[in-house]
């Protein structure tokens, strides 16, 4: 089964955040399942400078503003199309924006063409290649199955994934005549939205199937609280749209073997940690004693519940538990946590920005991790804290209610717990959880159940590749129909 993925981020070419872990991940766990996946992603400076060797397989003369190229490339385990526009995306800064964080204004005309290509190539226009379904990503991408349902590959599956149904893409109407749509396009079960046009609304109208990254997300945009303003579309479209949760490389993710440990430990060596926790004390300026450090590894934003977390950091420290935050964002958050770090010297530490090895070394030396998130689509991070035994403590929202099993009194003598769940999403709900953590942490033959029975949680993409599979051969033998 030939399968084309089209996304703006693949680990480990380019990533921003959880979006290119899955991108960069499936492809493999895909292939063990009989599914060669090709990857279409824009030709940033980070992206070309991963490969010497390329072939361009189609030219465009003029793509949204200047010549552009396909390239088929393979970097590691990955089978790559690279679409080299450099009046698009040969660009320092991030992916979405400049250096200094704001956005490029010609977003929709990168990401159009990179969808346009997307649908072109769908349709058969690279010689001896021809998906036979279409899986896209967030709004980025989300007009490859406009660009399907208005051209040559109208009668190709496609799915979309929504990763965050936050992130929409919507632009003025004054941009339609410029994406190389019939005008039919332009109405309200095309990509017409609110009087302007809308990406992620494009391509959850025309996509035969539409996944989320955890069941519970599923359920949670069907409501106006987390619809977004879409939810009366995904009602519509309920009986095309599953929750699947997404896995982790469990390769990369190995407290066994990551290069990144000062000790590689498992379930039986758990107290190998003790040499990662010395490293995240050392970093982070904390004293040394026996209270569990709670992390953060995470954006400073609203939407992660940073504002809640801050409020009561305070709290935090008196019901005695550390703090170590790596992270960025909000520059009010960011300026309130260091400012609690300086509150509370040897108890609270603070590294604004993103380091991965830290990130690895965090998960493998602190005791918990927490993420009081307003909503989750899926969650990465308390994936890698169960296979690291630093355990999660999640709202219970999204994949977080999915993946994480509270440590409640029937949990624990079950011995199923995996982490501590709290809501409703506030400080007192938090601090309740944080209390919950201390005492059961004061109990080490209790902390050390909870920490093997999330090592022992299958994180893995096996599980997930299977569904995708199972939903890949659904859309196929509708098209069969």
């Amino acid at each position: 089964m030939q399968v084309l993925s089209v996304t703006p981020e693949i680990f480990p070419l380019i990533k921003t955040g959880g979006l290119a872990d899955v991108t960069g991940a499936l492809p493999i766990a895909l292939a063990g399942n009989g599914v060669a996946m090709r990857t279409l992603i824009p030709g940033y400076p980070v992206v070309k400078e991963a490969f010497k060797k390329k072939k361009a397989v189609y030219q465009y003369p003029l793509l949204q503003g200047g010549k552009a190229s396909v390239h088929a490339v393979k970097v590691g385990e990955l089978d790559l199309f690279v679409l080299d526009a450099p009046h698009l995306f040969d660009r320092q800064g991030g992916p979405y924006g400049t250096a200094s964080g704001s956005d490029w204004p010609d977003n929709w005309r990168r990401f159009a063409a990179l969808s346009q290509v997307g649908g072109d190539i769908a349709g058969g226009a690279i010689s001896g290649y021809q998906p036979d379904i279409v899986h896209a990503h967030d709004w980025q991408s989300a007009m490859t199955l406009a660009y399907m349902r208005y051209g040559k590959a109208v009668g190709v599956p496609s799915l979309i994934t929504v990763h965050n149904l936050a992130f929409q893409g919507q632009f003025g109407a004054g941009i339609f005549g410029e994406l190389g749509l019939p005008s039919v396009a332009m109405q309200l079960d095309g990509v017409e939205y609110y009087g302007g046009v809308g990406f992620l609304k494009a391509g959850l109208q025309a996509a035969w199937a539409i996944t989320t990254v955890s069941p519970t997300y599923a359920q949670e945009i069907r409501s106006p609280e987390f619809g977004m303003g879409l939810d009366g579309l995904i009602n519509m479209r309920a009986t095309d749209l599953h929750g699947i949760v997404n896995g982790i490389d469990v390769d990369i993710w190995n407290p066994a073997t990551d290069k990144h440990m000062v000790a590689n430990y498992s379930a039986e060596t758990l107290e190998a940690r003790g040499l990662n926790r010395k490293a995240v004390e050392d970093r982070f300026n904390l004293e040394n004693d026996d209270s569990p450090i709670v992390c953060v590894v995470s954006r400073l934003t609203w939407q992660k519940g940073m504002d809640i977390l801050a409020a009561v950091v305070d709290g935090i420290v008196q019901r005695g538990a550390r703090l170590a935050i790596l992270g960025s964002g909000d520059a009010g958050l960011e300026g309130s946590l260091l400012a609690a770090a300086a509150r509370h010297r040897g108890r609270v530490g603070v590294v604004i920005g993103y380091d991965e090895a830290l990130s690895h070394i965090m998960q493998g030396g602190c005791d918990a991790i927490v993420i009081p998130s307003r909503f989750e689509p899926c969650g990465l991070t308390q994936l890698y804290g169960l296979r690291y035994g630093c355990v999660p403590v999640v709202a219970r929202t999204g994949g977080l209610a999915d993946t994480i099993i509270d440590a409640n009194e029937a949990a624990l003598s079950a011995g199923v717990a995996t982490g501590f769940q709290f809501a409703p999403n506030n400080g007192g709900a938090l601090l309740h959880a944080i209390r919950r953590l201390v005492e059961a942490h004061a109990r080490p033959a209790t902390w050390a159940s909870i920490q093997r029975q999330g090592m022992k949680a299958d994180v893995s993409w096996d599980k997930s590749a299977e569904k995708y599979v199972e939903l890949y051969r659904l859309l196929l033998s509708k098209r069969a129909a």
